[in-house]
Parts: C-alpha cells; structure tokens; sequence
C-alpha cells in the first residue's frame, strides 16, 4: 500500500480504529456532530480531511493524528487490510469495510496497493477453500491464466482464474462442478466486468 495517496490511507486508518473501537459512521457522526456525507467522504477514501478534522477525530479515539495519516508498520512488514468476503462460488455484493488486518514483508507493500479478501464458497476448492485469506494487489488488467478477484455487474466481486482472447474473458472456477463463465467484450462494457486485482498469495485459514 506504500503509493497510496493520503486519502486511501487516511480511509483505511479511519476504518481500523472504528473497527477496533466498535464504531460505526452513525455513531460517529452523532457524537463529533459531523454531517454522514461529510464523514462518508472521508470513510472511503474520497475526500482528505482538514487538518483540525483530523485532530478532533484522533482525540475522538485517543490516538495520535498520525496514526490516521501514516501507513501502519510493524517491525515485520506493513500492514494491509482485509475487506469484506469475496464468495468464490455464487458472486456478492463486495462490501468495502475492514474485517482484519495481515502484514506484507516491506519490499512487497513498496511494489503496489494491496488488500486482503476472505473466500467464502467451494468453487475455488481444492485450492482456495472457505475461509481462507488470499493477498491481492490492485490492479486493472491481469494476464490470462492469472487469478483475480473480479466485479460482476459492477458491485460483485468474485475470485477466478482469468483467460482472455480477443473476444473476450472466461471466468474459470478450479472445482469442476462449476462450469467456466464466458463474458464478450460487448458483456465487460455493459455488465460492466472490473479487473480489481490479482491474487498473489494464499494465507490459509487462521
């Protein structure tokens, strides 16, 4: 996550320490008397806020301001976060909020964005099975055979092996009872069909 402008930070700091106050946007925006859309902005990563913003937020929490503006590290590597489940089976809406954290060895944050999924479903067994963390880095086009997590229909996020040609991509499952998904080039324009990242680690069920 090292090229992460301040305002992806920003959001995924914001949402930790919700996450680990037991906070939610509603409960914030009652308490520091903030408008939802205000504070909506600033959740996910739209909008930075002022700087006295962020100090009331910090003493909110009772941390420091750069705790919300500074990348989180460990003295084993940078911490990333996982978003919500990503079904690897019957695709579903991908929710965008932090369920967790991993750490990434430094050299591999400082190479791109990355995040964690969980896999729900059994079309990826044997292997990816429910569960299971994979790493993903963000990025928009991925090279056939690769897996990737993909959005469906704009809002469905799904974990596949992608193979392209030049009429369009197959979203192909590694359990056999589910059969290879076909989308035309015509399909990833409407539907539309995203390329949100590429899976390059397998974490395994804690």
């Amino acid at each position: 996550m090292s090229d992460l402008g301040n305002k992806e930070i920003f959001s995924y700091n914001i949402q930790y320490y919700m996450l680990i106050n037991n906070k939610d946007r509603n409960d914030i925006c009652k308490d520091l008397d903030v408008k939802y859309s205000t504070f909506n902005d600033w959740h996910n990563g739209n909008v930075y806020p002022r700087i006295d913003k962020i100090e009331m937020l910090a003493n909110y929490f009772k941390i420091q301001k750069s705790d919300l503006i500074e990348q989180r590290k460990t003295k084993n590597g940078v911490r990333i976060p996982i978003l919500g489940r990503v079904v690897a089976g019957i695709a579903i809406e991908a929710v965008e909020e932090i369920i967790g954290e991993e750490v990434i060895p430094e050299s591999l944050a400082k190479t791109g964005s990355f995040f964690g999924l969980q896999v729900k479903g059994n079309s990826m067994e044997p292997r990816f099975t429910e569960g299971d963390f994979v790493i993903v880095k963000q990025q928009p086009d991925i090279e056939s055979g690769d897996i990737a997590v993909v959005l469906v229909n704009g809002s469905e996020a799904t974990i596949k092996r992608i193979l392209k040609d030049s009429n369009g991509i197959t979203l192909v499952a590694f359990n056999n009872s589910y059969l290879p998904k076909f989308y035309s080039n015509e399909d990833i324009e409407k539907l539309p069909i995203t390329i949100i990242g590429k899976v390059i680690k397998l974490i395994g069920n804690y």
